[in-house]
């Protein structure tokens, strides 16, 4: 695929987000996730990524129910990412919709960035 069809595919998919993508979009845009750049719909050679933080080396991946039928691309697809040095989170549609915050705190946890402050001790615990 040459590097102007690409630009055209991602900017096209960057116009029509998935719901899924809104809102998880949303969440992450602007630095707002951790001071985090998050970029949408980013290619990276013959791929567009849904989203990719170059600081973290980290793409995140959103799946509808069409991709239980694309298992073995998706594979190839995670394959080449980590080959890249990238680290491929896929969460299912359903997962941003029911639990927006579950996932945002799996995604923290996978590049240590953790809670803002540290859990305290239970009195009695040392």
């Amino acid at each position: 695929m040459t590097m102007l069809k690409q630009t055209r595919n991602a900017r096209n998919l960057r116009n029509n987000l998935t719901d899924a993508e809104k809102l998880l979009w949303g969440r992450l845009r602007m630095r707002q996730f951790h001071g985090l750049k998050f970029r949408r719909q980013q290619p990276i050679e013959n791929y567009i990524t849904d989203f990719l933080c170059y600081e973290k080396r980290l793409v995140i991946e959103l799946d509808g129910g069409q991709h239980a039928l694309m298992a073995p691309q998706d594979a190839k697809r995670t394959n080449f990412l980590e080959s890249k040095g990238f680290l491929v989170l896929r969460f299912w549609n359903n997962e941003v919709f029911e639990n927006i915050e579950g996932v945002l705190d799996r995604i923290a946890e996978t590049i240590n960035i953790g809670h803002p402050h540290p859990t305290l001790p239970l009195q009695g615990e040392d």
